[in-house]
């Protein structure tokens, strides 16, 4: 795997003092915990489009498929501004090879997921900042969250596995791809894409199966969508409970019925919310190690991130 995984990051979450109120939000676990293994690329799309610090804040108004950026009191529309800063900053992001975006929230140029837009003097949170907007529509594959919801484990979990991933698709293209060698990651990722979506995996095997038909560059293409759309699918633990099982198959003849019994109790207390994944996880990797088996050893679900980053480890 490449050394470096890149993420776009806004310039407040990492302590620089660039909001309307000459403020920071600096982010702990973005800098403290994710900086161990990420380096950052920051954005701050109002400075960047030239606004002072501090200045007027501003919000998004009229229609949310399409809002105009208006300061709050003099009423100044920023929106061409903006627009031409975002597309110029998308164009020398292609250039970053990013593996994920973290978007500051409520922001109206950086705000992902139900930022407030305004008629009427009336607020409805179904907007899009403007520059989280044009990345989501530049990069429509790339791993996005907000720092507010990497407070949730799932949704933490789920963010930082896609960017693992992405960087693993990233350098497997990097790496004078074949199909045979796509046959290889396409094996590696199937305990991981069953956990996320069996119906993907299952499209995904359909396209591997077909590939001398395609062009490579299409071929590759396709496979990175189906990818990394599967694994915004969360994995539930139903899900998981099943990929868990699946792999104590390989297991069956080895094991004693002490072992099978207290495995398969194990495995029902996780799918019971009773225990994190770690356990049952650590259990069966114990195993695979212990009965050397090959094909699990290939396998990214059991270890898709670092262990420190504990992603697995809530309930």
């Amino acid at each position: 795997m490449s050394d470096t995984i890149k993420i776009g990051v806004s310039s407040c979450l990492l302590g620089e003092r660039v909001r309307y109120d000459g403020g920071h939000k600096h982010n702990d676990y973005i800098t403290g915990i994710l900086g161990d293994y990420f380096s950052f690329v920051p954005v701050c799309p109002e400075v960047g489009c030239g606004l002072p610090i501090p200045r007027e804040a501003m919000r998004l108004e009229g229609d949310p498929a399409a809002p105009r950026l208006l300061t709050r009191q003099s009423r100044i529309d920023l929106t061409a501004q903006m627009q031409a800063f975002c597309a110029a900053k998308v164009k020398e992001l292609e250039g970053e090879d990013l593996c994920g975006f973290i978007f500051k929230k409520d922001s109206p140029s950086s705000g992902l997921f139900r930022v407030k837009v305004y008629n009427n003097g009336m607020a409805v949170k179904n907007g899009r900042g403007l520059f989280a907007a044009a990345v989501a529509n530049n990069f429509p594959l790339l791993p996005m969250e907000e720092e507010g919801r990497l407070n949730d484990a799932p949704l933490r979990e789920n963010f930082i596995e896609r960017v693992f991933s992405y960087r693993r698709w990233k350098d497997f293209l990097a790496s004078a791809p074949t199909l045979g060698k796509l046959v290889e990651f396409h094996t590696a990722h199937k305990l991981l894409m069953m956990a996320h979506s069996p119906d993907y995996y299952r499209q995904m095997g359909v396209l591997v199966a077909h590939g001398k038909e395609l062009a490579a560059a299409e071929l590759f293409r396709r496979y990175e969508e189906l990818l990394m759309k599967g694994l915004t699918l969360h994995a539930t633990a139903a899900k998981n409970t099943n990929v868990l099982q699946h792999i104590m198959g390989y297991f069956k003849k080895e094991l004693t019925a002490e072992e099978k019994a207290e495995l398969l109790e194990v495995i029902s207390q996780y799918h019971s919310h009773l225990l994190p994944l770690i356990v049952p996880l650590t259990l069966l990797k114990h195993y695979v190690r212990k009965y050397d088996q090959t094909y699990l050893r290939g396998q990214i679900y059991l270890s898709p991130h670092p262990a420190q980053l504990m992603l697995r480890n809530h309930v």
